[in-house]
């Protein structure tokens, strides 16, 4: 990764419109026709992970970490919502991102995101040799 203090304050941004699949009634969390919380973080999730683009090495990617996350206002079927991102703080590998969604100018939801960098094969190579010794374990 690129040094902390270019990091630091990069941004990202994405867009989405509410489908009906979208919605709590369709994925079965609630019964309300509006937007999912899950797909409000995923938003705000998907600017993180562009905010890094230009400041990651070829070889890293993150992985989440943990979500604080507050709905403020609905948004319903055929709603435009902007998710935005700004990288806050860096500890080490773990980097700290305030998101937030909006509907034009009405605030949707917040979110507090961490993330931690890590090297693509060396973190696949480690999840996968903790699936072998559970899968070991087991038998």
């Amino acid at each position: 990764m690129h040094p902390d203090e270019e990091v630091l304050g990069a941004v990202g941004l994405t867009e989405m419109i509410v489908r009906p699949g979208d919605t709590s009634v369709a994925i079965g969390i609630g019964d309300l026709p509006i937007i999912a919380p899950s797909l409000l973080i995923n938003l705000m999730e998907h600017a993180a992970i562009l905010s890094l683009d230009l400041f990651l090495e070829p070889e890293e990617t993150t992985i989440p970490i943990s979500v604080e996350f507050i709905s403020l206002s609905p948004a319903s079927i055929g709603a435009e919502l902007r998710g935005t991102s700004r990288v806050i703080e860096i500890e080490g590998k773990e980097l700290t991102f305030e998101c937030e969604v909006y509907e034009h100018d009405r605030q949707i939801a917040a979110a507090l995101i961490k993330r931690s960098t890590v090297e693509r094969v060396s973190f696949l190579a480690r999840t996968a040799a903790l699936n072998l010794v559970q899968d070991t374990n087991k038998n």
